[in-house]
């Protein structure tokens, strides 16, 4: 009888799926399980590699999303595909131990525990597989904080690692964000009521194939996530980026204007359009790395095609922009609130329309 669930969302790991499974088989037995591969369109053919699997495997099943991207969003869409009482979520490059499964579904399934967690920092585990002292050190911070959003004493909420009922997960899946990649932390804090945990020592280990997904961006995706429990509901997340992005860009355009204007002396015309250039360049940049991270446009031709289509629509945003500053001061209003409704009606038309030609944000 089906007990357990594994969800596994993948981003190229075409070589790392089939050993794992056997990894789960040998800590499992041969029955009572699935694994529910979750692949966000991998370049490596690992979806494809997922379905060779499956038709060999009723124990595997293969999730391909395409224009979709995230950690978090892929275990909500396999932990709501699943019929198993149970689900567990791991990452698939091997550094979660399979064998913990057994130890982690008795904790939940027995009544003892709400959710099992494999932690690192627990007495008897190791983070030894983090890339470095310095990321073992943050995520040691990462995780001081997590404890004080959530209310939940644990040596390691921003594990990737855990268990829960199936049913629990589907009841709270219409209220987590699917931001980034803690789903945990969204879990514990999302709860109405306290959960209990069970903890189990992770020894951590190094990936066995593949390069790590979790490049400098990954840095704020925590940050983005406190923010999301905090006040997305109020302002959307990726619009707060999408605007701190562009005051930053402000920045960069009155330092290029400053560097051209002042200092070298070229006219004031052309340097305030090389500003604006300067300015587009950076936001396209920061927008393509952080805001839309899961959208990213990889490759010279898309970059290109994405900066040329995003200097457009802030050429039109700039329009409305002024349109609307224009009429709130010829309807007598202050000049300064006049300024700031038209930064943002440009802001807020820049955001929709970049959001669905540049990154297809709504496709």
């Amino acid at each position: 009888m089906l007990q357990l669930a594994i969800i596994l969302p993948t981003l190229d790991e075409c070589e790392n799926i089939a050993p794992l499974i056997e990894r789960i088989e040998a800590a499992m037995g041969p029955e009572g399980w699935e694994v529910v591969i979750v692949d966000d369109d991998s370049a490596d053919g690992t979806a494809e590699q997922a379905r060779k699997l499956s038709l060999a495997d009723p124990r595997v099943r293969a999730i391909h999303r395409i224009g979709r991207r995230g950690l978090a969003s892929a275990a909500i869409e396999g932990i709501c595909a699943t019929a198993a009482p149970h689900v567990a979520v791991m990452d698939a490059d091997h550094q979660h131990d399979p064998a913990l499964l057994p130890q982690m579904l008795a904790a939940v399934h027995g009544g003892g525990a709400d959710i099992a967690v494999a932690s690192r920092f627990v007495e008897g585990g190791s983070a030894a597989g983090l890339a470095s002292a310095r990321r073992e050190k943050a995520s040691g911070l990462a995780n001081r904080i997590a404890r004080r959003i959530t209310g939940v004493e644990l040596t390691d909420p921003m594990s990737g690692y855990f268990l829960l009922e199936t049913a629990r997960a589907r009841a709270l899946a219409p209220r987590l964000s699917g931001v980034g990649f803690k789903i945990l932390l969204d879990i514990l804090a999302t709860s109405p009521e306290k959960l209990r945990v069970a903890e189990v020592p992770l020894q951590f280990a190094e990936r066995r194939s593949g390069a790590s997904k979790l490049d400098r961006a990954v840095a704020f995706e925590f940050l983005i996530g406190l923010y999301e429990r905090t006040f997305g509901r109020i302002i959307p997340t990726r619009f707060a980026l999408f605007g701190t992005v562009g005051a930053l860009g402000v920045g960069v355009h009155m330092a290029v204007l400053a560097l051209l204007f002042r200092a070298i002396e070229i006219a004031f015309l052309p340097a305030q359009a090389a500003a604006t250039f300067a300015a587009m360049t950076f936001n396209f940049w920061l927008n393509n790395w952080l805001t839309y991270r899961d959208q990213r446009l990889k490759g010279a031709g898309a970059v290109l095609r994405g900066w040329l289509g995003f200097c457009a629509t802030c050429a039109v945003g700039a329009l409305a922009n002024v349109a609307v500053a224009g009429f709130l001061k010829g309807q007598g209003g202050h000049w300064a609130l006049a300024a700031l409704g038209g930064i943002v009606i440009g802001a807020v038309w820049n955001y929709a329309l970049s959001s669905k030609f540049v990154w297809g944000r709504y496709r």
